[in-house]
């Protein structure tokens, strides 16, 4: 999974957000088992990019959530 910039996320419709959140989470939840297990990975400022990638995505999605609510 590539790490997503703002300006590719902005472009993502609210559904396509929540599916990319959906895949995101579930590859940190990858890397965080095999971390659990004693295994190294192959990166591990991978995981650092994940948390700071959905935590993007979140932002984004509430932007524009409350673009749609306040009609501006």
């Amino acid at each position: 999974m590539a790490i997503l910039k703002p300006n590719e996320i902005r472009d993502m419709s609210i559904e396509e957000m929540k599916a990319e959140l959906d895949e995101l989470r579930s590859e940190l939840a990858r890397e965080r088992a095999i971390a659990a297990s004693g295994g190294a990975l192959e990166d591990p400022g991978h995981v650092r990019e994940l948390r700071r990638t959905i935590a993007r995505v979140l932002t984004m999605m509430k932007e524009v959530q409350r673009e749609e609510e306040g009609g501006a």
